[in-house]
């Protein structure tokens, strides 16, 4: 029969790496946030400059970034699910607002990096 042995330590080293990987996402979130936040005043300056309404699609946003890889994805996705991966899901997902989808992703990845509210009276396993 083994001996489960426990090592000094262990504890906080485990603390410490799950503290480091809550303020990795917080930080990703907190990114992520400012460039939506930066986007959404672009596409408003934008609109009140040319007095009609204009939204920065993911599409182009990606296009500016590095438009090699949005030509490499679609040929990557289209096979699955008969087209309906691409036609239906990834078409929408390119269509919408950059500002929105950067707003989106910033607030789960900090609900993801948040601290776990203790609870009282009861015990973590």
């Amino acid at each position: 029969m083994k001996e489960s042995r426990r090592v000094i330590g262990a504890g906080k080293i485990d603390s410490f790496v799950a503290a480091m990987i809550r303020f990795l996402l917080r930080f990703i979130g907190l990114i992520c946030l400012a460039g939506g936040f930066i986007l959404l005043i672009y596409d408003g300056t934008k609109s009140i400059a040319g007095n009609k309404l204009f939204l920065t699609d993911v599409r182009t946003l990606w296009e500016l970034v590095n438009p090699a890889s949005l030509a490499k994805l679609k040929p990557m996705i289209e096979p699955y699910a008969g087209g309906f991966l691409w036609d239906q899901l990834m078409v929408t997902f390119l269509s919408a607002p950059s500002w929105s989808v950067l707003g989106v992703l910033g607030i789960l990845f900090i609900l993801l990096g948040r601290k776990r509210k203790p609870l009282i009276g009861y015990v973590r396993p």
